[in-house]
């Protein structure tokens, strides 16, 4: 087993099946190094955050689906790349909040994806970031979060 693989499961969670796209898109694109990751969505088999933060889902229920977003991403680029212990550096993490216009807790929602990478990959898991808010998202979701990765 990786040694990535090793610290997530020590940290409480494990990878889940690689979702299949929804649309006319694929979950990753290489170009040299780096893996362009499409948008993912707090959805793990029954679980699913669903709706606007935060007036259907708290910002502690929508950090946890910004958790569950990173986990079904590095489940994409563990699929493409072979293993995790061949991730350089998380470049760059955009997410997306749907919330109402009043609210302005966006990057504390994506902390919850931020955070995450940090303790899975130390210093290689400090990335730029954006922090939105959006009207409507895919499906409902209360999050979407896309990264680019750079790998061996």
């Amino acid at each position: 087993m990786d040694s990535i693989l090793a610290r997530i499961e020590s940290l409480g969670h494990k990878l889940p099946e690689v979702p299949v796209p929804v649309a006319a898109y694929v979950n990753c694109v290489r170009s040299g190094n780096l893996l362009f990751l499409s948008g993912g969505l707090p959805i793990d088999g029954d679980r699913k955050v669903i709706g606007k933060v935060p007036a259907d889902v708290s910002i502690e229920e929508a950090q946890e689906g910004a958790r569950i977003i990173i986990l079904n991403r590095l489940a994409v680029v563990k699929q493409e790349i072979g293993s995790l212990d061949k991730v350089k550096q998380i470049v760059a993490l955009n997410g997306f909040v749907s919330s109402a216009p009043d609210f302005y807790g966006h990057p504390q929602v994506v902390n919850g994806a931020s955070e995450l990478l940090i303790e899975i990959f130390g210093e290689k898991g400090k990335h730029s970031r954006t922090a939105l808010g959006a009207a409507a998202l895919p499906l409902n979701v209360a999050v979407e979060i896309n990264l680019i990765v750079e790998v061996e």
